[in-house]
């Protein structure tokens, strides 16, 4: 594995699929006068890459913008189907999902490592870079150890290095059961303050059993920030109440 920090990202094309079509995607499209953040992954659909890479990269995009990023891209030696499949799995839209399906691209990157051990082929090694108008200022790239090693490409350690001081959201969860207006009002008052939430919905992503062994409570909505449980609506309101008096 090599560090190119200070070379140019290497010229190539992508085959894309969009929309269910083809699209020829070159790299100066993507690098070009901008500034790219991009992680590299052994594969779609892999334990590590769906549980853990792709999703924070996704949560922290628009932090990263924030702080002059023009895009992020997930880069993955798999072809274009499979890369379209997992977006639609991951729902991961804030990310581009760019295949590089012959390994051109990582083969230049002096990347492209031999898996025929797993029954892969040739495949990215795992890494994440900073790249701007096409040329690499900073690379972090996973060690050469045994498995899949995930240590420092990571959405948290490259939003670290770029500003130190910015401010993450914090993880928001809630219980809720359709069409229960006090589920309404706590979403409402979620998007007011600005806290992208992920929904839990009873019948569907759970079930009563889970919310009372979770929360002791048989009541929606339920509200976690941050691991704490905040409780219904009429909590949640309080809540955002106190955190706005101290910020006074």
């Amino acid at each position: 594995m090599q560090n190119r920090e200070g070379q140019k990202v290497p010229s190539v094309v992508f085959r894309t699929r969009e929309n269910g079509d083809w699209k020829d995607i070159h790299s100066d499209d993507i690098f070009k006068g901008r500034t790219v953040v991009l992680f590299a992954l052994p594969g779609a659909f892999t334990p590590t890459c769906s549980s853990t890479h792709l999703p924070r990269y996704n949560e922290l995009a628009p932090v990263f913008r924030e702080n002059g990023v023009d895009e992020i891209v997930c880069l993955s030696v798999n072809d274009a189907f499979v890369m379209e499949a997992w977006k639609e799995d991951q729902e991961a839209e804030n990310v581009t999902l760019i295949p590089d399906g012959n390994g051109e691209f990582t083969e230049g990157m002096g990347m492209l490592v031999d898996k025929s051990d797993l029954g892969f082929g040739r495949r990215s090694w795992r890494y994440s870079m900073l790249v701007r108008d096409g040329v690499i200022e900073k690379m972090f790239i996973e060690p050469d150890l045994p498995g899949d090693p995930f240590e420092v490409s990571d959405a948290d350690t490259m939003l670290e290095y770029i500003n130190p001081r910015a401010r993450k959201p914090r993880p928001v969860s809630l219980i809720t059961k359709p069409g229960c207006p006090f589920c309404a009002r706590a979403k409402a008052l979620l998007r007011e303050h600005g806290m992208p939430y992920e929904e839990i919905v009873l019948g569907h992503d759970a079930s009563i059993r889970s919310l009372r062994a979770i929360t002791g409570k048989e009541t929606v909505p339920q509200v976690f920030i941050d691991g704490e449980h905040i409780g219904g609506s009429e909590e949640l309101e309080a809540w955002f109440a106190g955190h706005d008096q101290r910020a006074a």
